[in-house]
């Protein structure tokens, strides 16, 4: 199965009308810590996502990461270490006609 329609099917799975989710408020809360994400719709559109707090803190930290690749590794703990990076020429090597 595909990630689009594995996401759709575990929506559609998890997913709570509006004035249900407010009628059983505490029951949605407990899921969404158990089992993950409670996505909550509106008129059938989704409206938002209840997620644990540990998991929007996951998300969080994932987009605090830098989007640009030199200031990733500017920012690395390894950045300061000496890297060797000399190597031994390479002449190729020899074909025959």
């Amino acid at each position: 199965m595909c990630a689009k329609k594995k996401s759709a099917k575990l929506a559609r799975e998890s997913s709570w009308q509006f004035q249900t989710a407010m009628d059983r408020f505490g029951e949605l809360f407990r899921r969404a810590r158990s089992e993950g994400p409670r996505w909550v719709t509106r008129d059938d559109n989704v409206a938002v996502v209840v997620v644990s707090a540990e998991q929007f803190e996951r998300l969080l930290e994932r987009s605090r990461h830098p989007r640009n690749l030199v200031r990733f590794f500017a920012k690395s703990p390894l950045a300061k270490v000496p890297i060797n990076l000399e190597r031994k020429p390479d002449p190729g090597r020899k074909i025959e006609p």
